[in-house]
């Protein structure tokens, strides 16, 4: 269905989980997030039943994100169910990739189409570091065993991080040389944890065609504008939330584990969908949908409106 602004809104993204097996510094605090209560979360029939209803609204890509999603137990039991949904075209999940190689199997028969795979250095020490907790080579492995198992088109999310990984860009490209992967870089945005961020860490994705200036623009792809260095198989992304705004092109809206419904990442405003079944769950999606808000507010000088950190919403 269209917005009040007349954007076509089609993609559906669920956090269906708070925790994770990472304590990304971008993300969550050191000691971890305070979690929702077992009650509090959406049971996969629930979930089930608001994507039913937004196919109704025309609603047919659904991205699973978290926290981590692979450690909500059942995982793959949920998306065969989201993927049996009449209306539903396109599944994809996007994870960290450390449990991969014991889930991609299985999330592959379920009927997910692709993955987005987090991964923000290839150095293991400052992979360590950002993650707090995690091992470099389990996200690599990862990233072998969805090639195994017949996963194509996998997306790799890198956030930008001025003084972090800026001096990675060109390694990261050169990952598309031989394989058909697409490389995203993400510009960091003023949200949660990264809202009091000394300004020099947030870098326009334009520092990216600067490091390396062999790309060349291709086409768009959702949010992204995609380039390739000629002869390479894969392509590299850009996503530019901060430098050049993309509000009116969004055609998506998010749902968190605890049964809200948000219509803009960076807006405070949610919607309760938890325990609203039918037509009453109908209206109130297809009224949220119709008000979801024309622009965000942020920059480097202005955080996120959200209330929520990003380990809430899911990437």
């Amino acid at each position: 269905m269209r917005d009040a602004c007349g954007r076509t809104i089609r993609y559906l993204r669920i956090s269906v989980t708070d925790r994770c097996n990472y304590r990304c510094r971008y993300c969550m605090g050191e000691d971890g997030v305070s979690l929702h209560t077992h009650a509090q979360m959406l049971t996969f029939e629930e979930i089930a039943e608001i994507v039913a209803a937004c196919a109704q609204l025309g609603i047919d890509k659904v991205r699973l994100t978290g926290g981590e999603p692979l450690v909500r137990r059942g995982i793959a039991t949920l998306c065969a169910m989201l993927k049996g949904i009449p209306g539903i075209s396109e599944l994809t999940l996007t994870t960290n990739g450390s449990l991969l190689p014991l889930y991609a199997s299985d999330l592959k028969a379920a009927g997910v189409d692709r993955l987005n795979i987090s991964l923000d250095t290839l150095d293991p020490e400052k992979f360590r570091s950002i993650t707090r907790v995690g091992t470099l080579s389990d996200v690599l492995d990862g990233l072998d065993a969805a090639e195994r198992t017949g996963f194509l088109h996998t997306k790799l999310n890198v956030v930008l991080i001025g003084g972090f990984n800026n001096d990675e860009i060109g390694a990261f490209v050169e990952m598309t040389k031989d394989r058909a992967l697409s490389v995203r870089f993400i510009e960091l945005m003023p949200i949660g944890d990264t809202a009091d961020w000394d300004a020099k860490h947030f870098l326009p994705s334009s520092a990216v065609l600067a490091a390396v200036p062999a790309l060349e623009r291709i086409d768009t792809d959702g949010v992204a504008v995609r380039y390739r260095v000629p002869g390479y198989v894969g392509t590299v992304g850009l996503i530019p939330p901060m430098s050049e705004k993309f509000c009116d092109r969004c055609n998506r809206i998010r749902l968190t584990a605890d049964g809200k419904l948000k219509p803009c990442l960076h807006s405070a405003q949610e919607v309760s969908l938890k325990g609203l079944h039918k037509a009453e769950l109908f209206q109130t999606l297809k009224l949220a949908i119709y008000n979801k808000p024309k622009e965000h507010h942020m920059d480097c000088l202005h955080p996120s409106g959200s209330v929520r950190r990003m380990y809430e919403i899911g990437g």
